[in-house]
C-alpha cells in the first residue's frame, strides 16, 4: 500500500506539473534525455518540418539544456489531453512553446506534440500560469477526419471531446491552433504561427 502511495505521489497529477517535472528533468539528466522521458510513442517535433521524435532527437545533449516555464494551460473536462504554452530561454536566445499532453493509462501525462519559435524578445510570464479548463456541459462532437495519420497535418482530441488541437505544414509555414468546448460552441483560445521554413 505504501508503495502505491508513493507511486501516486511521484506522478505528476496535471499537464502543469509534468511541464516542471520535464524541465527539472532536462536540467538534471539532460535536455534529450528528458525529452525521450517524457514523450510518447508517436511524439512529434519540427526540424523544421515535421518528423517522429523517436527518430530525430539527438542522442548527445547540449552542455546547457533549454528552460522553459509555462504561462498557460489549457485543459479538457476530463483532464486527458492538455495544452500548455509559454517561454522558453537559452544562451543567447529566447522565444515560446506549446506542448501538447496526453494523459496515459498510469495516470501520468506525456507529451505528443512540441512547437514553438525563437523571438527577438522574451513574453512575459505571470506570476502563476493560468489554467483554462474546457466546460463539462453539453455533448460536443468532433469529426477528426482521420488526420492522425497524415504527415503534414495532425490532431488531438480529448476523450470527452472538449478540447481539441490542430497542426498544420504546408510549403514551410507552420501553424497550430486550439479550441475548447464552452458548453454552447467552440472557442479557439491559442493560435500560433510559423511562417518560415527554418
Amino acid at each position: 500500500m505504501l508503495a502505491l502511495l508513493l507511486l501516486q505521489a511521484a506522478i505528476p497529477q496535471t499537464a502543469l506539473d509534468a511541464e516542471r517535472a520535464f524541465n527539472a528533468a532536462a536540467q538534471a539528466k539532460g535536455q534529450w534525455t528528458a525529452f525521450r522521458e517524457f514523450m510518447t510513442e508517436d511524439a512529434v517535433i519540427f526540424m523544421p518540418q515535421p518528423v517522429p521524435a523517436k527518430e530525430a532527437l539527438p542522442e548527445k545533449n547540449p552542455p546547457i539544456a533549454v528552460q522553459w516555464w509555462a504561462a498557460k494551460s489549457f485543459v479538457s473536462c476530463d483532464g486527458s489531453v492538455a495544452v500548455n504554452t509559454g517561454s522558453w530561454m537559452r544562451p543567447r536566445a529566447n522565444g515560446y512553446f506549446t506542448t501538447v499532453w496526453v494523459r496515459q493509462p498510469d495516470g501520468a501525462y506525456k507529451w505528443i506534440y512540441d512547437g514553438g519559435d525563437q523571438l527577438a524578445a522574451p513574453r512575459s510570464l505571470p506570476e502563476k500560469p493560468q489554467v483554462v479548463r474546457a466546460s463539462c456541459g453539453g455533448h460536443p462532437e468532433i469529426d477528426m477526419g482521420g488526420c492522425l495519420s497524415a504527415t503534414e497535418m495532425g490532431c488531438y482530441a480529448a476523450a470527452d471531446q472538449s478540447l481539441q488541437a490542430h497542426w498544420t505544414w504546408v510549403a514551410g509555414r507552420r501553424s497550430f491552433s486550439v479550441a475548447i468546448w464552452t458548453g454552447r460552441g467552440w472557442k479557439t483560445v491559442l493560435e500560433d504561427v510559423v511562417e518560415r521554413a527554418g
